[in-house]
């Protein structure tokens, strides 16, 4: 579904991303894990057209759409969550969603986006019980939600998430990542990028571990989780060398 080959991408004179490869499966849930400005927020933003590649491609179902306007890659099926949510506060939870729907304006009519707000309360039911409240109100885990669920009206193949769990209590973070398995269930392929690399893996098939904008390692979930790199650089301990001690 999604191919990216050597690609190089930054900001002015800055580059952030170098020659980056990666891939994502129809019906896979793909991590990309690093540290903070690793450049993996860039690489989100460069797959949906936000910034211009200096080199290399971005194919979307076999199309390079590397030179493509963003409106037409969500049209063509790629949302991007964006980190910190960025719901229009002033506006209310329902308005919200409808924007979501806008690439999707004229098919399948009222009826059409009834069932797709419909669909969203299915995944979200606190949205529909906060319909009139005003985005900017709601708490940090409901924002996200609003997030998902927008990007989600415009019936994505590709839905991205760039770091769904930031600033969220565990608790919710446990739940958002529920989600993302639900909304993989339901037939959308995701790829998300995450400082929470544990639980990014744990939902993922795949993943990738994103260095000072390169590519540096990449397996399924569970050779990444059970990598002693990994783990001491993204997991906050050696499990191995934990359990040799003992630990519980």
């Amino acid at each position: 579904m999604l191919r990216i080959r050597n690609l190089d991408a930054g900001y002015g004179s800055l580059t952030v991303l170098r020659r980056v490869s990666i891939h994502v499966k129809p019906g896979e849930i793909v991590a990309i894990v690093g540290a903070n400005g690793a450049g993996k927020s860039t690489l989100l933003k460069t797959i949906v057209g936000l910034v211009r590649p200096r080199a290399g491609e971005v194919l979307f179902e076999g199309t390079d759409v590397s030179r493509t306007p963003t409106e037409a890659i969500v049209r063509a099926g790629c949302s991007l969550v964006p980190e910190g949510r960025q719901v229009f506060a002033d506006m209310t939870v329902w308005e919200n969603l409808l924007l979501g729907a806008h690439v999707q304006r004229g098919k399948g009519g009222r009826a059409g986006l009834q069932a797709d707000l419909d669909r969203i309360c299915g995944l979200f039911p606190v949205l529909a019980e906060r319909r009139r409240q005003l985005a900017g109100t709601l708490s940090g885990g409901e924002q996200q939600m609003l997030a998902m669920g927008r990007a989600l009206m415009a019936h994505p193949r590709l839905l991205m998430l760039d770091e769904p769990s930031m600033g969220l209590a565990p608790l919710i973070v446990r739940d958002i990542f529920d989600i993302v398995v639900r909304i993989s269930a339901a037939g959308s392929t995701v790829l998300l990028v995450e400082q929470n690399a544990r639980s990014a893996l744990k939902v993922a098939h795949r993943g990738y571990v994103l260095e000072t904008g390169t590519i540096t390692m990449q397996g399924t979930s569970e050779e990444l989780l059970a990598n002693r790199d990994v783990q001491r650089a993204y997991l906050g301990k050696d499990a191995n060398e934990e359990s040799e001690r003992g630990a519980p």
